[in-house]
């Protein structure tokens, strides 16, 4: 077989070549005692901190239009320690909603009571002691009975117990509690069986069905706002907010009609199925964008923080 004739080959000029990359977007060098907004121009105009910053602004837009700016919070968060970040997110009115799943719920319960939380699963579960600690189990447990007979959801009836009694000495490190003081709305989306206050005597199934029913449809009408500006962030759960997340869109569109044209995002430190389908592609398909940042949680959640004050 003959080999091709090179010398044939239709070349062009680099210039009129459509490149993604330019010089103007790269990093500065970031001299020692530089300050924080100019830490955040130094950054490359590329990928990860682009779409961060893109994040940033469209939290802004949705302020300055009174859009919704709902955070999903995983667990995780909140045992890194980032229960302050959100705390100050809260207070200058960048987040307007939030919601958790039980174990998010749990950590930040244990913070407001004692200052600590997060046992060790390791030690703790050969002799069957992991999540029988009596004050998590019985007073958690207690306080949604008692909001499901007033009827409150989860997050609204903890959120109030936590900023109100005076048992949680530790309350300013407590998002629930940052959010019942300042009328946040927040909600606790419960799987049965997966946290540990579920394993105590005192807890009751038709409770925990009820008080996250509740919260649902709270969160269903939250969703339906988004419409045309407003922004749901997930951080860090990987499968029950997503799942609801949907849900609620689903139930929102059924019921109001257009909900499109708003920002989704989601931060987590791998990727996964239902994170990059339920929050970042599924819910802009008519309308919208989705974002996926990787990292380390006490790493981005700061980050982003700091980038929608410094850019406001």
């Amino acid at each position: 077989m003959a080999h091709l004739d090179f010398s044939k080959i239709k070349t062009y000029p680099l210039k009129k070549r459509k490149s993604k990359v330019r010089s103007s977007q790269f990093a500065q060098f970031c001299k020692k005692g530089a300050s924080l907004e100019r830490f955040l121009k130094s950054l490359p105009d590329i990928l990860a901190v682009k779409s961060l910053k893109e994040v940033a602004q469209a939290i802004i837009r949705a302020r300055r239009k009174s859009k919704p700016v709902i955070f999903g919070v995983g667990a995780h968060v909140i045992k890194c320690g980032l229960g302050p970040i959100l705390i100050g997110l809260i207070q200058q009115g960048w987040i307007r909603a939030l919601a958790m799943n039980g174990a998010t719920a749990i950590h930040d319960f244990e913070l407001a009571l004692i200052g600590e939380t997060s046992e060790d699963v390791d030690e703790a579960l050969e002799d069957g002691r992991f999540g029988m600690a009596e004050d998590s189990g019985r007073l958690i447990n207690e306080a949604l009975r008692e909001g499901v007979e007033e009827g409150l959801g989860a997050g609204e009836k903890l959120s109030l117990y936590l900023s109100q009694d005076k048992l949680f000495r530790h309350k300013d490190f407590s998002v629930l509690a940052q959010c019942g003081k300042l009328g946040i709305p927040v909600t606790i989306h419960i799987a049965l069986g997966t946290d540990i206050i579920h394993q105590h005597p005192s807890c009751d199934g038709k409770v925990l069905g009820e008080a996250s029913m509740i919260d649902f449809r709270k969160l269903c009408g939250i969703v339906s706002d988004l419409n045309e500006g407003g922004v749901f962030v997930n951080f860090g759960s990987s499968v029950i907010l997503p799942e609801v997340f949907l849900k609620a869109l689903s139930v929102a569109r059924n019921l109001k009609g257009q909900v499109k044209n708003f920002v989704t995002a989601n931060f987590d430190m791998i990727r996964h199925y239902r994170t990059s389908e339920n929050i970042v592609r599924r819910p802009v398909l008519v309308g919208g964008k989705g974002y996926s940042l990787i990292g380390h949680h006490e790493l981005m959640l700061p980050l982003l923080a700091c980038a929608i004050q410094e850019m406001s």
